[in-house]
């Protein structure tokens, strides 16, 4: 399963269950939260690894720098895009409200 789908499927899982929505959640509290994200993943039957998830967030964010003003220098920042852990919490914490 690719890390997308793989995300999709823990949203849909984490908006269904709120146990699981405030676990995952909480992680931004742990000493080491993208370690305790990745484990309850895996725990909750959708494996996913740290290095994935870096991986993930920084290919998806060269994408969309690529395709702004040719991916030049010049290309505006875009704040937090490569951080898919972050951008992940963010959606579960405004879809589950």
């Amino acid at each position: 399963m690719e890390i997308y789908e793989t995300l999709e499927a823990l949203k849909k899982k984490a908006l269904a269950d709120k146990d699981l929505r405030e676990k995952l959640l909480a992680t931004r509290k742990e000493k080491n939260p993208l370690s305790a994200f990745c484990k309850l993943c895996t725990e909750a039957g959708l494996p996913l690894y740290e290095m994935d998830l870096i991986e993930y967030g920084e290919a998806d964010y060269a994408a969309m720098r690529r395709s702004t003003n040719g991916g030049g220098e010049n290309s505006p920042l875009l704040n937090c895009e490569d951080d898919a852990y972050e951008m992940f919490l963010t959606i579960l914490e405004r879809q589950g409200q």
